[in-house]
């Protein structure tokens, strides 16, 4: 564990010194539970959302003919599926 020195304002330090005597705890916890919090928020929101994810295609690019859109799982799976006996096909 490190020593270090930081500035507060002082209404923020009166306050965060308030929050520690209510929940039993030392400033210094106090401090670096925030710390771990804030870095915790940071690190998911910077997580990229809503990836596309590109599919590699052989020939000319594109599905085969005859293979639907890759945009509708449920096409795709009929699609996969239209020689399997309907009592053998996934739910």
């Amino acid at each position: 564990m490190h020593r270090t020195t930081i500035r507060l304002n002082e209404h923020l330090l009166i306050e965060v010194k308030e929050y520690a005597v209510r929940r039993q705890l030392s400033l210094t916890a106090v401090i670096e539970e925030a710390l771990r919090t804030h870095l915790a928020r940071s690190s998911v929101s910077s997580a990229p959302k809503n990836r596309r994810v590109k599919i590699p295609t052989y020939g000319k690019g594109g599905t085969l003919p005859g293979v639907p859109s890759l945009d509708s799982y449920s096409e795709l799976l009929d699609w996969m599926e239209k020689d399997v006996p309907l009592d053998r096909r996934r739910g």
